[in-house]
């Protein structure tokens, strides 16, 4: 051939070699792999985005109710503070929570009903009327509030009854402090200014909790405690999980807030919640991560969704996060090799010593090749298993394992 055509073959090498198609899949193959892979593992992954930033996160913000604790609370004890028999304090209590969605306020609905058809049947009678609340109002992070007939209604913590001015006696003090040493969460209800009663309700720890805090600070990440509960409710849970810093009686906004903190000292920062209060604070996190079991608008404002709910997958989420950015710097190593090593000799770089040059028949098959391997190396993490962390409940012991 002449020297027009022979350097033509080698720009036309040289342009299949360089086209950047692996570059170009390198990244995008591995996400929709992962995403894939997350899904079947129980961690629904809401786009590139949420998996490329969660393998950053230092910090995680856990909520409390519904997300370390098992979500579902049980009412133990109900106290009278005034001369209100237990009948009207149920109804007004039933009243003024008949329209809470809060977890706790359908534990105290369920168990308030069940001890009001108890006084019933013992008396022999079916008059069960429960004027239902107007002026029903929710206060976030406290309680809620209502007018039941002509008596103004307030069910919630102390800080509600701070607000409304409701005077909280020695003795009210002493109950609520008993049962918060025991992890218990207390909810007065005041009638007219006064407290005529209180409810204390305690929801358990979820099983997996401690080994997924002890598993993430071995990798590196510390784990905060956010709640509205009251701090010796919130001090009580961390120190039963591990987690040693605690913000407590924090409103949605002051959660939030929280988490601005964090990120202001450079912290990459993932939240976990379930509820609607958790919201602003799962929008303002770097990587929002919502409990399946959680609201509607919880989930909405997540990035990651724990389909299975359990804490165990928000270990997953992150190392899947890991494995798949290791992934794709490894695909760019194909890539960019096969680019590095082939363009030279695309050129004819080896062409005036030893007369070997690439056709562009067999540039083309190399091309073909580099994005073929990328595509195999983003397959591979199909092959991933999650992290597991158990308990040995028969020896009584805690045990923390990784698979390869």
């Amino acid at each position: 051939m002449d020297k027009f055509e022979l350097a033509l073959q080698f720009g036309i090498s040289v342009l299949v070699v360089a086209c950047p198609c692996a570059l170009g899949l390198a990244t995008p193959t591995a996400v929709m792999v992962a995403t894939g892979k997350g899904a079947s593992l129980g961690v629904l992954i809401k786009g590139g985005n949420a998996l490329e930033k969660a393998h950053k996160v230092k910090a995680i913000v856990f909520d409390k109710t519904g997300t370390l604790t098992v979500g579902k609370p049980e009412v133990v004890n109900v106290m009278l503070f005034s001369s209100v028999s237990m009948e009207d304090f149920c109804d007004v209590a039933i009243a003024a929570e008949a329209n809470s969605q809060h977890p706790i306020a359908k534990a105290f609905l369920e168990h308030a009903r069940k001890l009001r058809q108890k006084i019933e049947s013992n008396r022999q009678s079916n008059n069960q009327h429960v004027t239902e609340a107007k002026d029903f109002e929710v206060h976030p992070g406290t309680g809620v509030s209502g007018k039941v007939g002509d008596k103004m209604v307030l069910v919630g913590n102390k800080r509600l009854m701070q607000t409304y001015n409701v005077t909280v006696g020695p003795e009210i003090e002493g109950y609520i402090s008993e049962h918060e040493q025991q992890a218990r969460t207390c909810v007065l209800v005041s009638i007219d200014g006064k407290i005529a009663g209180a409810f204390a309700v305690t929801d358990p720890v979820k099983p997996e909790a401690k080994n997924v805090i002890l598993y993430l600070h071995s990798m590196g990440i510390s784990s905060i405690m956010v709640t509205g509960d009251n701090w010796a409710t919130a001090t009580a849970i961390a120190k039963e999980v591990g987690i040693e810093k605690v913000i407590a009686e924090m409103d949605p906004i002051g959660k939030a807030d929280r988490i601005k903190d964090l990120q202001i000292r450079g912290l990459t920062v993932a939240m976990v919640g379930d509820g609607i209060n958790d919201s602003p604070a799962l929008v303002a996190a770097d990587v929002g991560m919502a409990i399946g079991a959680g609201t509607d608008v919880a989930i909405e404002a997540a990035d990651i969704v724990l389909i299975k709910s359990n804490l165990e997958d928000v270990v997953t989420a992150i190392d899947l996060s890991r494995k798949t950015i290791s992934r794709i710097w490894l695909n760019y190593v194909w890539a960019l090799g096969y680019n590095i090593l082939g363009v030279p000799v695309a050129a004819g770089i080896l062409y005036p010593f030893t007369g070997v040059r690439l056709p562009p028949w067999l540039a083309g098959a190399c091309m073909a090749a580099s994005s073929l391997s990328v595509v195999c190396s983003s397959l591979l993490l199909q092959s991933y298993r999650k992290s597991w962390v158990f308990q040995d409940t028969k020896r009584g012991h805690s045990h923390c394992s990784k698979s390869t």
